[in-house]
């Protein structure tokens, strides 16, 4: 870790932070979107490093202190996309700013400790693409080198940027385009470089099945049970988002059974053998300590850290028991709804760069409602803690790709994440109790100051789930889809995310065919040295100009966040 998590870093990240934080929470509330902040932090991180420090800063140490520095964004988005729901249904006398403080504490708290859970199993051993983090680390190595391929990042930075700027601050491009009229789908295509480059970096395969979810949740069900009299438009709409939400939850419970809970078992039993024989050959007994002359035993380091894990899930419990008035049951439930979801986050996130953070609480919130009888405030704010965890869960997993493209100890990148979820806590519960006592219940909703699109859907949906049938064939099928390494998570967020994302996306994976295409024709008279070393140079050059263009409409969301929250506060 020396080297890496510095002072001069958690300070400049912390501050960083702060200001990002509070943007998101605006930007969250008021455009009904959260870009990822993931590739702003680390080109902010480095360049400050430079600025204002005569100390040269290594590539490790900016990706920690970005680390730091992204890491309140989706710690805001897990309040603003689910609490104001609570606010329009006219509960907002029932929330103080400490309860939200508490909800984004223990939701911080339960991201993390998964966190560190499923790292390995998805950044080393799936070796999921994690599209954000690849395009942080290259954005990162792009600016220290400053050749070619930092120019093509940058130029891919800068197309995306402006283009980010004339559709959603100067209204020259229109956001969607090729619209059809089709009742209950949303047909079009998003004017999104970034969603054509998640589609570039997904990958064909996944890719496929992500489409095909689309298109069977839109046209099979949607379009099609209207067609045949067999249901109205609202119920098959209904259908098919329950039918989505539950395939995602199967494969989050599927993604624990078969790869977190047995890697976890085969851990702590080598170590523990590992233990054994090292302290047999010496005399010793299997609860022997080496050096030890009072004949007591110490816990392996599985154990220990198995341990420091359940105290913290058990710690997010009772303070969510205590300060949000839930059984303890519920918020037992809540704690393990939130673990799951993060596994759930992982998985998208690291195929998608989407993170459905508000879909995941909805489904906790569900759950909580079948098994117990609480008020619907408090149905809120087992969201809301959901919503966070995966929500950190999921910038933490791209960070953690990161740092094993560049070589970062993700000890140090954990303790950042830690630091920089603390300072976001602190920051989003603030802002967003700000924002309530600033301009009222009242303001939040769909037509007014701040449309909150995702706390409306949860708003709508705290009644209980709308098709139970649909939810648990959706949840079967992820669950056994995934047993048979099938994507079930790509199906379920083709089930349930709009059409015209999934078709945009779509069409950055057909681009990308279209160009091997292309380049197989060229390598055909080649030797297989020189059709390898121009394979390789070609595929690093599309991954910098995919991420330069992920990158730009990132940074520049972030930028108008930055001047709305400004203009806010001075208007």
């Amino acid at each position: 870790m020396k080297g890496q998590l510095t002072l001069r870093g958690v300070v400049i990240g912390c501050i960083g932070c702060a200001l990002i934080t509070a943007s998101s929470v605006y930007v969250a509330l008021k455009m009904g979107a959260l870009p990822w902040p993931i590739i702003f932090a680390a080109l902010l991180s480095l360049f400050a490093l430079r600025a204002i420090t005569r100390r040269p800063a290594s590539l490790n140490e900016a990706n920690v202190t970005h680390t730091i520095m992204s890491s309140g964004a989706m710690v805001a988005g897990g309040l603003a996309f689910t609490i104001p729901g609570a606010w329009m249904l006219g509960l907002g006398d029932g929330i103080s700013t400490g309860q939200l403080l508490v909800i984004a504490l223990a939701g911080s708290a339960v991201g993390l400790v998964a966190s560190i859970a499923l790292r390995r199993h998805f950044v080393e051993q799936a070796n999921l693409e994690f599209p954000l983090g690849q395009a942080a680390a290259e954005t990162l190595k792009a600016g220290n080198a400053g050749s070619r391929t930092g120019a093509k990042l940058f130029g891919a930075m800068g197309f995306a940027g402006v283009w980010a700027l004339l559709r959603d601050a100067l209204h020259v491009i229109p956001s969607m385009v090729g619209q059809l009229a089709i009742p209950g789908v949303t047909f079009g295509i998003y004017a999104s470089p970034m969603m054509l480059a998640v589609g570039f970096l997904v990958g064909t395969g996944a890719m496929v099945v992500w489409f095909a979810g689309a298109v069977f949740a839109n046209f099979g069900i949607i379009v099609g049970a209207p067609a045949f009299g067999v249901a109205s438009v609202e119920s098959a709409q209904q259908v098919a988002s329950c039918l989505g939400m539950g395939c995602m939850m199967g494969c989050g419970v599927a993604v624990i059974v078969r790869d977190i809970l047995p890697l976890g078992v085969r851990t702590i039993k080598a170590k523990a053998k590992a233990s054994r024989e090292c302290a047999e050959p010496l005399g010793l007994t299997a609860t022997g300590v080496i050096g030890s002359t009072a004949g007591g035993s110490k816990m392996s380091a599985p154990v220990r850290n198995a341990s420091v894990a359940i105290l913290a899930l058990a710690a997010a419990a009772v303070a969510a028991c205590i300060a949000l008035e839930l059984p303890l049951g519920v918020a037992a439930l809540a704690v393990a709804c939130a673990f799951v979801a993060c596994a759930m986050s992982a998985q998208s996130v690291g195929q998608t760069s989407i993170d459905p953070m508000e879909i995941f609480g909805l489904i906790a919130l569900f759950l909580v409602a079948v098994v117990a009888n609480v008020g619907q405030l408090q149905l809120f704010f087992v969201a809301a803690l959901v919503a966070v965890a995966c929500g950190l869960a999921g910038d933490v997993m791209n960070d953690f790709k990161a740092g094993a493209v560049l070589g970062t100890d993700p000890r140090a990148q954990w303790v950042g994440q830690g630091i920089g979820a603390l300072v976001g806590s602190v920051v989003a519960a603030l802002s967003v109790g700000l924002l309530f006592t600033a301009y009222g219940p009242d303001a939040f909703g769909v037509g007014r100051e701040f449309v909150s699109a995702q706390a409306s859907v949860v708003a709508t949906m705290v009644g209980g789930v709308p098709n139970m049938p649909a939810f648990l064939v959706g949840a079967a099928a992820g669950f056994a889809l995934y047993l048979v390494r099938f994507p079930a998570m790509m199906l379920g967020l083709g089930m349930y995310l709009p059409f015209y994302m999934s078709l945009t996306a779509f069409l950055g994976v057909v681009a990308k065919a279209v160009v091997d295409l292309v380049r197989k024709a060229k390598l055909a008279n080649l030797t297989q040295d020189e059709r390898t070393q121009r394979q390789q140079a070609w595929d690093e050059s599309g991954l910098v100009i995919a991420s330069g263009l992920l990158g730009g409409e990132s940074v520049m969301g972030i930028v108008l966040a930055m001047l709305l929250t400004g203009m806010a506060f001075m208007g």
